[in-house]
């Protein structure tokens, strides 16, 4: 059975797209890293996908992976609790979270194709970037991203998080999209 990206529908199961984000964020659970993902509530997931908007993929009408694309913060709004670094609350910045795959599926390019469908989604709706974060000591998820052109722009510790937090940002294809040489730290989100 072949898997198919759509956006999330109000008949989806916020529990079984929660369980979802539970199971692909368990091995970096294990590891030690607390990412929201690893164990959020259905009301977090609510609050989460009603920012932006989701696609998941499907395969036999269960849910095995998925992203949220965003609008960009507002810069006094805070994000999850925090400040807002500057890179998440620029008006031509979408920003990427919740990517997740369930463990059965991996190894089929399922990211990629999700990945390539909120970043399309985020230049039809121009945006010139594309911002997200990731565990700092997850050196293969920013390689990962690095490889899809994501350039580490800044850190930032998260309250409550046991990592620093790498920020990344992605010019889409536009001619007037570059990767700014100003990092995008606010120096208020930052801890030493």
């Amino acid at each position: 059975m072949t898997v198919t990206i759509r956006p999330l529908e109000p008949s989806d199961s916020l529990e079984q797209l929660t369980a979802l984000l539970h199971a692909a964020y368990a091995s970096l659970a294990a590891q030690g890293w607390n990412f929201t993902a690893v164990d959020q509530s259905v009301e977090v997931t609510r609050q989460r996908v009603v920012t932006g908007q989701v696609f998941v993929a499907v395969r036999q009408d269960r849910l095995v992976g998925t992203v949220t694309i965003s609008p960009p913060k507002q810069p006094d709004a805070g994000y999850l609790g925090d400040p807002v670094p500057g890179c998440f609350s620029q008006s031509d910045h979408a920003l990427l979270a919740q990517l997740g795959v369930h463990p059965d599926e991996r190894g089929q390019r399922l990211a990629e194709r999700l990945m390539d469908t909120a970043e399309a989604w985020a230049l039809s709706r121009g945006y010139t970037h594309v911002a997200l974060d990731t565990a700092q000591p997850a050196e293969h998820l920013q390689r990962r991203y690095a490889r899809r052109g994501y350039d580490h722009v800044g850190e930032v510790q998260w309250r409550g998080k046991t990592y620093r937090s790498v920020l990344m940002l992605k010019p889409l294809n536009s001619p007037a999209a570059s990767v700014p040489q100003a990092r995008c730290d606010n120096p208020e989100t930052l801890l030493p």
